[in-house]
C-alpha cells in the first residue's frame, strides 16, 4: 500500500458502459489515486481517463506495481483471469457481479486472496440501496420472500442468462436476509427474443424453514424492482426503483391504522442516492481498514452457485420439453 501519501491508489479495468462510473467515482474521492484505466477498446480508455485526469491503458499487466485496489468491470467470463493476475500482484479487488463464471472459479479466487492477505469485494450494488439500509434492523427471520426484477428489453446484458444478468441481484439479498442454506430448489424458464433465457422464475426452500419466490424477466412491458418479505411479526416491502418501503407491524395500543386488524402501517421514502459511490466508498474503507466487505468473495460465490442450480434446472427442463416435441 502507498504509505508514503496514505492515499489509496486505484484503478479500474474495463470502462464500458458501467467500468467508466468507477472510474469517476473514484476520481471525486479525496482520499483515492486514480492511477490508470484499463481497455482493449484504446479510443474508449484514452477518453475515460482524459475525463477523469488520469493515463489510459489497453493491457491490465501495466496497472501493476502502481495500483493499490482495482475495480474489475470487464464481461464475466474475464472475472477469473484478471482478478487472479491482481491478487496474486499484491492488489485488492472489488468485481463487478457475478464473482466469476463457474463455482470453481470462486472458489479458487477466494483461496488466492486467502493466500495473498488480499480483499475481494463483490459488486452486488442493491445492497448499497438506501431502501435495504434501512430495513436492516428491521428484517430478523423471514418466513416467506417474494421478489420480481422485471426490466422492458435492453441490449445490453442479453448475451448471458436473465438469472446472471438480474435475477442474482436478489438472489444475494436473499441469502443475506435469510442466512441459511439452501434445502431445495426448483427452477424453470426459457429464452424468447435471444438466445439464453430472458425470463425465470426459482423457488427455494431453506434448510431453517423459509422459501423464496424469485422472479426475473427482462422482456417486460414495465420495470419493477420489488421484494417483500414476511416474518412473523409483519411484513416489509421494498421497492428499489422508487426507493421506498412499506413496514406493517403488531400495532401498540392506539396505533393501529392498517386495513389489517391488529397492525401499523408505515411508509417511508428516500430521497435519489449513488449507490455505486456507497459502494466504491464501502470498498475503499475496507482496503485502508483490511476489515471484511459489506460482500465478500465468498457471499459472491455462494450467490452464484444458487444461480448456477438455477440455470442448470432451467436448462434440464428445457431438454424435457424439446423431447416431448
Amino acid at each position: 500500500m502507498n504509505t508514503v501519501t496514505n492515499r489509496i491508489r486505484a484503478g479500474v479495468v474495463g470502462v464500458g458502459y458501467l467500468g467508466r462510473w468507477h472510474a469517476e467515482k473514484y476520481a471525486g474521492l479525496d482520499n483515492v489515486d486514480l492511477a490508470g484505466v484499463v481497455d482493449v477498446d484504446e479510443k474508449q480508455s484514452a477518453a475515460v481517463a482524459e475525463k477523469e485526469g488520469t493515463r489510459a491503458y489497453t493491457d491490465y499487466r501495466d496497472l501493476f506495481g502502481l495500483v493499490d485496489a482495482v475495480s474489475i468491470a470487464v464481461p464475466t467470463p474475464l472475472h477469473y483471469d484478471v482478478a487472479k493476475a491482481f491478487l496474486e500482484n499484491g492488489v485488492d479487488v472489488l468485481i463487478e457481479k457475478p464473482i466469476t463464471t463457474t463455482v470453481k472459479q470462486a472458489n479458487e479466487l477466494i483461496d488466492i486472496a486467502a493466500r495473498n492477505n488480499k480483499i475481494i469485494q463483490v459488486g452486488h450494488l442493491e445492497r448499497f440501496n438506501p431502501a435495504v439500509v434501512s430495513v436492516r434492523d428491521l428484517i430478523s427471520a423471514p418466513v416467506f420472500i417474494e421478489s420480481n426484477r422485471l426490466s422492458i428489453y435492453q441490449p445490453r446484458g442479453s448475451d448471458v442468462s436473465v438469472v446472471h444478468d438480474l435475477m442474482i441481484h436478489d438472489i444475494d439479498l436473499i441469502l443475506h436476509f435469510v442466512k441459511s442454506g439452501v434445502r431445495y430448489c426448483h427452477a424453470l424458464g426459457t429464452p424468447l427474443v435471444t438466445d439464453s433465457v430472458d425470463i425465470a422464475n426459482a423457488h427455494i426452500e431453506f434448510e431453517n424453514g423459509a422459501t423464496a419466490n424469485v422472479t426475473a424477466s427482462r422482456i417486460s412491458g414495465k420495470t419493477e424492482r420489488k421484494i417483500r418479505l414476511f416474518q412473523k411479526d409483519g411484513y416489509i416491502s421494498i421497492d428499489f426503483a422508487n426507493r421506498a418501503i412499506t413496514h406493517i407491524r403488531r400495532a401498540r395500543h392506539g396505533e393501529e391504522n392498517c386495513p389489517i386488524p391488529g397492525m401499523h402501517m408505515e411508509n417511508r421514502n428516500f430521497a435519489q442516492a449513488d449507490a455505486l459511490k456507497e459502494e466504491i466508498v464501502s470498498f475503499v474503507r475496507v482496503v485502508e481498514t483490511r476489515s471484511e466487505p459489506e460482500v465478500s468473495g465468498q457471499m459472491g460465490r455462494d450467490a452464484l452457485a444458487l444461480a448456477v442450480e438455477i440455470i442448470r434446472q432451467i436448462d434440464v427442463a428445457m431438454e424435457k420439453i424439446k423431447g416431448r416435441s
